[in-house]
């Protein structure tokens, strides 16, 4: 029988609570969804600049059902617990935070994040006020969703032009304080830095992969303290440099190389149902 949505929140929480980090990729679509859970991985997120590229657009243009679409998607093709990246939550006030994480739990999802960046370049961040009381909004819905939904709170500084550590702890410790139960501080420049914020806080600290030089070895980001280690959009690029590479092998020298290296279609079929 296929787990139940509480079954798989509730193995979702369990997860952060085991000795060691665990790796969440980040599928863009249901076929990447399942060579994920094929390969052995035991939790999955969605991405929001993956899912705007699957749209043919840019990372923060896309609506709140056609996230929804998305994830629902990404939730239907495996039996894996998935998070969904839903950046602001589609809204500035709490309400229409707490608003966006309940229809979040309602499509099966285990859980989700809210971080504190606007979305606007005049403003690109809440005050650790707003954000504060976003993250709380954000809380009590997942705790009145009826299953062991799991809120993620990303303080954003480090990727929003704002590259303050101890800002960035303080956020964390009010997010968490706020009820978050797992903390993100996308961006973070270095091992110390990672560190510094494992040991600031006492809730499951994830970990971003996927910008260059500041992309750390899993061990050592356990090491660090780090319990979840997502990947951002860094498999969806990595995907689609493949395909820009093969194309341009064509256009540019009429060759085809790359199929000499691709997985061939018995295998990827074997991940499929």
């Amino acid at each position: 029988m296929p787990a139940s949505q509480a079954e798989k929140a509730e193995r979702f929480r369990e997860l952060h609570h085991r000795a060691g980090a665990f790796v969440m990729p980040n599928p863009w679509d249901a076929g990447s969804a399942r060579v994920l859970a094929g390969l052995g991985f035991e939790a999955l997120a969605t991405s929001s600049g993956a899912c705007a590229g699957m749209l043919g657009r840019r990372d923060g243009a896309v609506t709140r059902e056609e996230a929804f679409a998305h994830a629902r998607a990404i939730v239907k093709a495996t039996d894996l617990p998935v998070s969904a990246d839903l950046e602001r939550c589609f809204a500035d006030e709490p309400a229409g935070v707490a608003e966006t994480i309940g229809l979040a739990a309602g499509i099966g999802l285990a859980g989700a994040s809210v971080e504190d960046a606007t979305g606007s370049p005049e403003r690109p961040l809440y005050s650790l006020e707003e954000a504060g009381a976003r993250v709380r909004a954000a809380a009590a819905a997942a705790r009145g969703s009826g299953i062991p939904f799991v809120l993620t709170a990303r303080a954003e500084n480090f990727i929003r032009g704002n590259p303050d550590l101890g800002d960035t702890i303080a956020r964390l410790r009010a997010y968490e304080a706020a009820g978050a139960e797992v903390l993100m501080a996308p961006g973070l420049p270095d091992l110390e830095a990672v560190r510094a914020v494992c040991a600031a806080v006492s809730r499951p600290f994830n970990f971003m992969a996927g910008i260059k030089g500041k992309s750390f070895p899993v061990e050592a980001l356990a090491a660090a303290g780090v319990k979840r280690v997502s990947l951002a959009t860094s498999l969806y690029r990595a995907a689609m440099t493949g395909l820009v590479e093969a194309a341009r092998e064509v256009k540019e020298r009429g060759s085809f190389g790359y199929i000499e290296t691709s997985l061939p279609t018995p295998e990827l079929n074997r991940f499929m149902q």
